[in-house]
């Protein structure tokens, strides 16, 4: 098992909390739901995480779960740091759409 550097850690958490920054924006500013991202973002990283087909989930439920269960005790703590801030760039786009919209900016 090969570890992190710290160059690496630090670009991906950027990059994750940019994407999702990004595509949270962009959703808001389409659909004016300011919070979608915020509550899509678990699936997406459960589709990230996982390697079970989304259609088992709810045909074989036990035992897609229980896969779930086992990939995330075993992620590490750098997987976890890089997803939470894909999160936060998730919540960030929610917060920076309700700022604009207080002050006034209409997007589409």
């Amino acid at each position: 098992m090969q570890q992190m550097s710290i160059p690496v850690m630090i670009i991906s958490m950027l990059l994750f909390f940019v994407l999702f920054f990004g595509i949270g924006f962009i959703l808001n500013m389409l659909l004016r739901m300011t919070w979608l991202m915020a509550i899509l973002y678990p699936i997406i990283a459960i589709l990230i995480i996982d390697d079970v087909r989304f259609i088992d989930y709810f045909t074989d439920t036990g035992n897609a779960f229980h896969k779930l269960g086992v990939k995330l005790t075993a992620l590490h703590p750098s997987d976890i740091i890089i997803l939470i801030s894909g999160l936060i760039g998730a919540i960030v786009a929610g917060i920076t759409m309700k700022t604009l919209r207080k002050k006034g900016y209409r997007m589409f």
